[in-house]
């Protein structure tokens, strides 16, 4: 039986149609958690509703992160779901595209900024009158290792990411009085559909900087979306009230390559 870490929590989720964010949901409804996701695609979040154990805990709303008067109608759509009781927030939604110096297009790197950076900011803001204060309560915001190593031709992504990072800190210290920690993973070749389509874009980039990002035993064994709900979900729990204003790497040792 799946330990029962989060009975009586109540939990928001972007990108919770796909990839980790489904595999996010699907693990905090199996250790009872109440959980509403915010996703594009209604079809998707359906899907992830008939993968809960229990599909009555969990609801959902269609919504894109870079829309800010979307973002503000499914928070206050999960708030109403949530009984006004938000205990975390897990920013798992993103965008990955590529920005050639040579072809840069500054309306796609704010789309990337508006979606990576300014959604999950939005998003927290939204969440946070009706987060509960106190120990347990905590804001997981995903992160890429492009906020801290050259990925040549994703730069604006990657800045994207470094700034989520960044601004995960600042809100740690800015939320200690409430008692609600903030931290980020910054996870690296998992095998989600985003993760393989820019992989196919950019793996024959000269000087092998995209293979160095895989898991040292290959790319055959890089990370499953459960196994980083698995982290999602410890750096959510009562197991880690210490884990604080700090970025963790899940990269299967990737960065030990460099």
């Amino acid at each position: 039986m799946t330990e029962q870490r989060f009975t009586g929590k109540h939990v928001l989720i972007t990108g919770a149609s796909s990839g980790i964010g489904q595999a996010t949901v699907v693990r905090f409804v199996s250790e009872g958690a109440k959980v509403f996701g915010l996703a594009r695609s209604a079809e998707g979040l359906e899907e992830t509703r008939s993968l809960c154990a229990d599909p009555e805990m969990f609801g959902y709303a269609t919504c894109d992160v870079g829309d800010e008067s979307a973002v503000r109608d499914g928070v206050a759509a999960a708030a109403e779901y949530l009984d006004g009781r938000i205990n975390v927030v897990a920013n798992v939604a993103g965008l990955t595209l590529k920005t050639p110096l040579a072809e840069y297009d500054s309306e796609v790197a704010r789309k990337l900024m508006d979606v990576n950076f300014h959604g999950p900011m939005r998003v927290i803001a939204e969440a946070l009158p009706h987060m509960v204060e106190g120990v347990g309560s905590s804001i997981i915001n995903i992160s890429s290792t492009s906020a801290t190593q050259a990925m040549p031709e994703l730069t604006a992504y990657g800045a994207s990411k470094a700034a989520l990072t960044t601004a995960t800190l600042g809100l740690a210290v800015e939320l200690a009085p409430k008692r609600i920690r903030a931290v980020s993973l910054t996870p690296s070749g998992v095998k989600t559909r985003m993760m393989w389509d820019i992989w196919e874009q950019v793996k024959d980039y000269q000087g092998d900087w995209y293979g160095r990002l895989l898991h040292l035993w290959g790319q055959e064994e890089s990370g499953e979306a459960d196994e980083l709900a698995a982290f999602i979900c410890f750096a959510a729990s009562d197991e880690a009230v210490y884990w604080n204003a700090a970025d963790l790497r899940i990269d299967g040792g990737a960065r030990a390559a460099y």
